[in-house]
């Protein structure tokens, strides 16, 4: 498989999981979008088509002290800044959305983080 069949793939599972999951005002969505070098995440309405919040490892919060740390520790940063945001928005618990990717290592970190930091899937 190579890796445009990958992508492809990704998005159709993406697709598959939107079909099924969708925020709203009182349960936003928490989408995850995991790039090579960095990991965003946002909390959307997805019935206004509004960005609520959004966090990511090219916010100068985070940039200056993740440059040494590891992708998944960048991950969890991202994770409870994002959840932090959240909270200081009124925003209690979402709905996780993992964009197509498994539940494991990057997108894991993030989600847990943003457990520990008090958002409620």
């Amino acid at each position: 498989m190579n890796k445009g069949e990958t992508r492809i793939a990704r998005k159709r599972r993406h697709l598959r999981v939107r079909a099924k999951l969708s925020g709203n005002a009182s349960r936003p969505r928490l989408c995850v979008f995991r790039s090579l070098n960095h990991i965003y995440a946002q909390v959307i309405n997805d019935e206004q088509g509004h960005t609520l919040v959004t966090a990511s490892t090219l916010d100068q919060d985070i940039k200056s002290g993740a440059d040494s740390q590891a992708k998944s520790a960048r991950a969890g940063l991202v994770g409870s800044l994002v959840a932090k945001r959240a909270l200081d928005n009124g925003i209690k618990e979402v709905v996780f959305d993992r964009g197509g990717y498994k539940y494991h290592g990057r997108v894991k970190a993030l989600a847990e983080a943003a457990r520990q930091a008090g958002l409620k899937f």
